[in-house]
């Protein structure tokens, strides 16, 4: 193979994978309006116990929020942006890079090192 040939295949990987995180993933819908009070509530109290949660109030304290003031707010989201971050706790991401960016950061670097390799060839 020759240098020419290996440095196109190199790049074309490179714009391959470049384009893989571009797609779209599904997004959850909002609830509908007429959502009840039991409903609410049972909302209420899930995000309420996560709040509560020892590491998630040390960082919500550590941000200046106070337990009053992080009741306040909840108090205060619509009941469908309620329903909705109850829905989707599981899938809050801490503060940093994912692994799959991670992942990613990895290919690329891996990527770059190859063409430099072989440019220097």
């Amino acid at each position: 193979m020759s240098k020419r040939s290996y440095m196109l295949f190199v790049l074309a990987l490179v714009f391959a994978f470049a384009a893989i995180p571009a797609f779209a993933g599904p997004a959850p819908s909002k609830t509908a309006a007429n959502q009840s009070i039991d409903s609410r509530d049972a909302d209420l109290s899930v995000v309420r116990d996560v709040a509560a949660n020892e590491q998630v109030a040390r960082v919500l304290a550590a941000n200046g929020f106070s337990q009053e003031e992080v009741e306040q707010r909840l108090a205060q989201l619509s009941s469908n942006d309620l329903h909705q971050l109850a829905q989707n706790l599981d899938q809050l991401q801490p503060a940093g890079l994912t692994r799959q960016e991670w992942i990613w950061i990895g290919i690329g670097a891996l990527a770059a090192l190859i063409l430099v390799i072989a440019l220097t060839d």
